[in-house]
This record gives C-alpha cells, structure tokens and sequence, in this order.
C-alpha cells in the first residue's frame, strides 16, 4: 500500500495493518551518457514494488535527492545535498514513520552514497525510538557476485559498477525506453580489485572513469530481467526472515557488525 494514498480517517487501521514502512532511497546523479540521471529512483521505486504485498508493507515515497561522491559531483546534472542535510532530512521523515506507531522500517537503498549516512539515521533514530528496528537493504546486494559469474550474463566481466551493465541491465528490466547505447559511447574497464575482502576506497578520478565505468555494450534486456528477478527473491526472503525474528536485547541485528 502506497502511504500517500492513505485517506486521513483510514490511517489508523492502516497503521495496525502495516507490519512496517519501506523508505526508498535514490538520487539525481549522473550515470553516463547512456543512462538517466534518475538511475537510482527508477532502481529504489521499482525494487519497493516488487516487494510481496502479503508481507504488509507501507510504501514511502522514494527520496530522490542525496549527497553524491566527489568523482559524480561535477558531471552535468547531478545534484548533490550536504550529508549532514540529507542525514537530517532522513532522521525527520523516519522519525515521523515511528511517531505514526509503525516501529518497523526498510531503507531500500539505489545509492552507494547512501550507505553511510542511512546507517547514521537508522543509530540515531534507535537511540530515541528503543524499539524501532530498521533494515538497510542495498538492492545490488540482493544478488551474490558468485551467483552473477556461475550464471554468465556477462563476459569477462562481473558488469558491477557504477553506470556499468548490471545496474543499467536492472534498470532496463524496470524501464527499457531509458537505457541507450550508442555506437559512440565509450566502454571502459574498472581497475581490478585490490582484494576479495571488502575495503573503502575513495577517489576523486578513478582508473577506467567518465562519470560511468564499465562494458557499457554488454547492458541487456535479459539480463536485467535474471538480475531483478535474482534480487527481488532474495529480498523478500530477507524481509520474511526479519519480520520472523523476535526483537533481541538491543544488539545489532546486521549480519557481521558489531
């Protein structure tokens, strides 16, 4: 159910229905010339609707505007918000989800940027509301890397990265009449990973970079149909788990942190 579509004399049977909120996360940024500047809303929005109605979500409408990576910022059409206004911004709307009395929340997150600061809000957040519980859900990770190269949608390539043929396959399976490749576009190859363990790595001008990376031309339709539908399994399977679990003594419940 669409939260903005609730009337007014309805929100309180709505909100003892709802088992919890789904905030997507997007942003307005450049994705390369192939590719729309709103990549990562059309990613948020479509991933939220393909969320199992029978799971009871309340669906939020997606946040387009965000802080952008200093190697995006300047590209044309990107629109980038201070962290520290978006983290604000986010804390507020959150906080009114939890003000309603639904104490459940799913950050469903298109945007790497994002990462960060949601894990801020959703810190904050719980140190107000005790019982409140969030779930950071990055759609990307939906799919197992292994799962994508056994499955070889690409060659030579795990087609992750930003702009690249996995998202833009993903996005093509949402919105096919957005996506275009031209013969004039350029297709770039990422550095190779520094380890198979994760890191952080931040730069302003990475190798193998024009606002976009990656073999652009290996972007397909079915592709990204076999990457959305792999994701959407794989997320509503994560819900179920989380929605089956019992509140616990206030540890993170994030799979690895501590």
């Amino acid at each position: 159910m669409q939260a903005i579509h609730v009337h007014g004399r309805d929100i309180d049977q709505v909100k003892k229905q709802a088992r919890f909120a789904v905030l997507p996360l997007g942003s307005v940024e450049y994705h390369g010339p192939h590719s729309p500047l709103g990549t990562d809303i059309v990613l948020a929005d479509g991933f939220a609707e393909r969320i199992d109605a029978a799971l009871e979500p309340l669906l939020y409408p997606v946040i387009p505007y965000t802080a952008c990576p200093g190697k995006t910022r300047h590209y044309p059409g990107t629109i980038s918000i201070r962290p520290s206004v978006f983290i604000d911004y986010v804390t507020d709307i959150v906080e009114g989800i939890c003000e309603l009395g639904i104490r459940n929340i799913v950050l469903l997150n298109a945007h790497d940027a994002n990462m960060g600061p949601s894990r801020t809000v959703a810190e904050a957040v719980t140190g107000k509301y005790v019982d409140a519980r969030f779930l950071l859900i990055n759609w990307w990770q939906m799919v197992p890397l292994e799962s994508a190269e056994r499955k070889g949608i690409f060659q030579g390539t795990t087609g992750r990265g930003h702009g690249g043929p996995y998202e833009m396959s993903a996005v093509k399976a949402f919105r096919p009449d957005l996506v275009h490749v031209q013969e004039s576009d350029l297709s770039l190859s990422a550095s190779q990973p520094l380890s198979s363990l994760p890191y952080v790595l931040v730069e302003g001008s990475p190798q193998g970079w024009d606002g976009y990376t990656g073999d652009i031309r290996q972007t397909s339709l079915e592709a990204g149909q076999w990457i959305v539908e792999e994701a959407a399994v794989n997320m509503n399977q994560l819900l179920k788990n989380w929605l089956g679990t019992t509140k616990g003594n206030g540890e993170d419940e994030q799979h690895g942190l501590s």
